[in-house]
């Protein structure tokens, strides 16, 4: 017997059922599956690479904090946390159901989910009244991104941020540090084990 439309949305409706009773970890493996390539793990980062990739964000003088591809705000909550009163963070992801989760689950006027690339972080920060950025964080996977994509990011980043900006990056290839040497020439190295997998962690200075 032939399968109706009907019974061709059962299987789409339990996946939604998995991914609202999982909350966050579904709408993470949900954006994993549907994007591997941007999303780059099913796993979101651990608090302590969190801690260890924000540890030398200078807080008091954060005006403006940009974040790529925050995916269910792994990292958004704490920089919040970490953010005084009268910052802002803008958050920018291609992927709509990670955008629209995060304009409901966080409610701070500080905060803006942007639904759109990371190449046009400039002309969004722009919209957003901001002539640059202090910080700029990514954990997209530079080195799986289409061809091209990787080396225009890192360029706008770079014109992106204020003098004496930073851009911070985790990765789980040590090759993303070759898309920022042609921009940045002080560009810092760590390494976290504490997280699934184990991930570099750049620090670089405009």
């Amino acid at each position: 017997m032939p399968f109706t439309k009907a019974d061709r949305r059962l299987p789409a409706r339990l996946v939604d059922r998995v991914v609202r009773a999982l909350g966050p970890w579904g709408m993470f493996i949900k954006g994993f599956v549907k994007h591997p390539v941007m999303v780059g793990s099913i796993i979101p980062s651990s608090p302590t690479l969190i801690d260890h990739m924000l540890s030398r964000v200078d807080w008091a003088n954060v005006t403006l904090f940009v974040e790529y591809g925050p995916g269910v705000g792994t990292f958004c909550r704490p920089i919040l946390e970490r953010m005084r009163g009268d910052a802002t963070l803008i958050a920018i992801d291609t992927n709509p159901d990670f955008i629209d989760y995060l304009s409901r689950d966080i409610a701070d006027s500080r905060f803006k989910p942007v639904l759109g690339s990371a190449a046009d972080v400039e002309s969004i920060i722009a919209d957003h009244g901001f002539e640059g950025a202090d910080y700029i964080l990514s954990g997209l996977p530079f080195s799986t991104l289409p061809e091209g994509v990787g080396p225009a990011i890192a360029s706008a980043t770079h014109r992106a941020l204020n003098p004496g900006g930073q851009f911070l990056v985790y990765q789980f290839r040590k090759r993303a540090r070759d898309f920022l040497v042609p921009h940045f020439s002080q560009i810092e190295d760590g390494f976290e084990w504490v997280n699934v997998p184990p991930c570099h962690l750049f620090w670089a200075t405009k």
